[in-house]
């Protein structure tokens, strides 16, 4: 079944008329394909719908998925494609409309039933009983006295209870709270701290909205780890792997040609050299050696500082402990591999001054990754760049380019 999905995926990604290679699926494959299809293509599917496709794609679909789709449409077509669902789902799919989809609103469901903390077990399980018959789902049942929340009640609690004497507090469980306003990532990290509950979703006054399942915090840990993937590597978000070679071309010659040009700043350091390099040929083999170290230092620091920035435990104000910490890591780092490196130099190549050479540079590199590795994403946040984004390409610069003088630079003095 995934596999078939998975060719699905790939066929209508690829066609020139991707809404009729859609419109040819059941309509029970096109609710499990447009799902998993990347969220551009999504996108254009629904906006190269007509109304009464559109209307016969949602009619199967829950209040939640209707809004996700109806999410891509045009103003004219929601409205009319609303208005042609049942009155239950089409207030809950308005209700939902709302909401902006990268908020806990936007990932709630609305299968939830309040009962106030005073009432009987019996009065609850017809409670959930209506519920299940009027909807066809099981709801959460969130229980509430004072109209405040005092949490959830398991469903297996009505079973398992004494009817004749029962008090809802002996078997409410405490249920994490956010606002309807929370962005998803920061619902991704409640949830993770407490991975055995669902969540509520509060309106400002504290009335309940809705309520957000772990399942329903997949897409956007995907989402989350890609976007982070993305940006430490120069591709765009919009980008997925069914995308075509021209799309992706498109997305990426520009972060190409900003290397390009750092390349080329590498290269001209390099150049200063050149004789150098020529009288001692050895030094071409080692190069890659120090110029890799510097950089993957440099990106270590990078990843440590975006962190403390994104968890505001630092910035370019309060940044000076941090810097000086990643300057004597770095230092301590270069001591290591520095050692290890000059040994190898000075048995492989009988070559001792070699060694000392390498040795010495690559603790310099790597005190200069260090401060650049953490220097550059507090001074991007600073200016109001995005350092995740932006930082790796001038940390390798710096790196490699100061790398290189220094390492040619001793073995011109030295060797």
């Amino acid at each position: 079944m995934a596999e078939d999905l998975a060719e699905i995926q790939q066929e209508i990604a690829a066609s020139s008329h991707p809404t009729t290679e859609f419109s040819q699926l059941s309509r029970s494959r096109q609710r499990d394909v447009f799902f998993l299809l990347p969220q551009s293509l999504q996108e254009s599917l629904v906006e190269d719908m007509t109304g009464e496709e559109l209307q016969r794609f949602v009619r199967r679909l829950g209040p939640d998925e209707v809004a996700d789709v109806l999410g891509f449409a045009d103003e004219t077509t929601r409205t009319d494609v609303l208005q042609r669902l049942d009155e239950d789902r089409r207030e809950k799919a308005e209700f939902l409309l709302e909401f902006s989809p990268e908020s806990a609103a936007g990932l709630m469901h609305l299968d939830y039933v309040t009962v106030d903390a005073t009432r009987d077990i019996d009065d609850v399980a017809h409670r959930v009983q209506r519920y299940e018959d009027r909807t066809g789902n099981v709801p959460t049942i969130f229980v509430t006295e004072d109209d405040e929340l005092v949490g959830e009640l398991p469903g297996q609690a009505i079973a398992m209870a004494d009817t004749d004497d029962v008090d809802l507090h002996d078997y409410v469980q405490e249920t994490p709270v956010v606002t309807y306003d929370t962005p998803d990532t920061e619902v991704v990290d409640v949830l993770r701290e407490h991975p055995e509950s669902s969540v509520a979703v509060l309106d400002d006054d504290r009335t309940i909205l809705g309520v957000i399942y772990a399942g329903d915090l997949l897409r956007v840990i995907e989402e989350e780890a890609g976007e982070t993937l993305y940006e430490f590597t120069g591709v765009r978000e919009e980008e997925s792997i069914l995308d075509g070679p021209l799309t992706k071309v498109r997305y990426r010659y520009k972060w190409l040609i900003i290397n390009l040009g750092t390349a080329f700043l590498a290269a001209a350091a390099v150049g200063f050299f050149e004789d150098t390099i020529a009288a001692f040929t050895l030094l071409a083999v080692y190069m890659p050696v120090v110029a890799g170290m510097g950089g993957n230092a440099g990106t270590q620091s990078m990843a440590v500082t975006v962190r403390g920035i994104a968890l505001e435990q630092v910035s370019l104000s309060t940044g000076r402990r941090a810097v000086i910490n990643e300057i004597i890591a770095g230092g301590a780092n270069g001591l290591i591999t520095g050692v290890l490196v000059a040994a190898i130099a000075s048995v492989f190549n009988q070559s001792p001054l070699l060694g000392l050479v390498l040795g010495v540079s690559m603790i310099l590199n790597l005190i200069i990754a260090g401060f650049f590795g953490t220097t550059i994403p507090l001074v991007l946040e600073r200016i109001g760049k995005d350092p995740a984004t932006s930082a790796t390409i001038f940390i390798t610069t710096a790196t490699d380019v100061l790398g290189f003088f220094i390492f040619l630079g001793l073995a011109q003095s030295v060797l």
